[in-house]
């Protein structure tokens, strides 16, 4: 009787081992469950950031205003019948940053400095004006 005791007690460890310490234990699924939670809160972002994107390109698609926005603040754009007005001496909290664009076929969607145009704004106006503006 000892023995079928001794048997089966080894049986029970053979068959519990492999569910506490081998692959597929329960400190894995554990870990597994970890890595599932930081994968969608990350892909939460991601979606967010998408449904933005994807409202710009709507917005682009579909009217002028969002294309003349872009215009004004990324490359200092005014209408012909417009008056530029230059404010020397403006707080630099007050000016808007400019917001760099991806390079064409860039996949990352983070442009870098050498990407763009890399003369720098006068006074922190965020706009850069021709040349031919101060001719008059």
């Amino acid at each position: 009787m000892r023995a079928v005791i001794v048997i089966l007690g080894v049986v029970l460890i053979l068959l519990q081992w492999p569910l506490w310490f081998g692959e597929g234990s329960w400190s894995d699924v554990r870990e597994l469950r970890e890595q599932v939670e930081v994968q969608e809160r990350e892909n939460a972002v991601l979606r967010q950031r998408n449904r933005a994107l994807e409202a710009e390109v709507r917005d682009l698609r579909t009217g002028t205003d969002a294309v003349e926005e872009r215009a004004r603040r990324d490359l200092g754009m005014i209408r012909e019948d417009e008056t530029f007005f230059f404010i020397i001496g403006g707080s630099p909290e007050r000016a808007p940053e400019p917001e760099r664009l991806p390079a064409a076929g860039d996949d990352s969607g983070a442009g870098t400095a050498d990407d763009h145009d890399t003369r720098e704004p006068a006074a922190g106006d965020g706009l850069s004006v021709p040349e031919e503006a101060f001719d008059g």
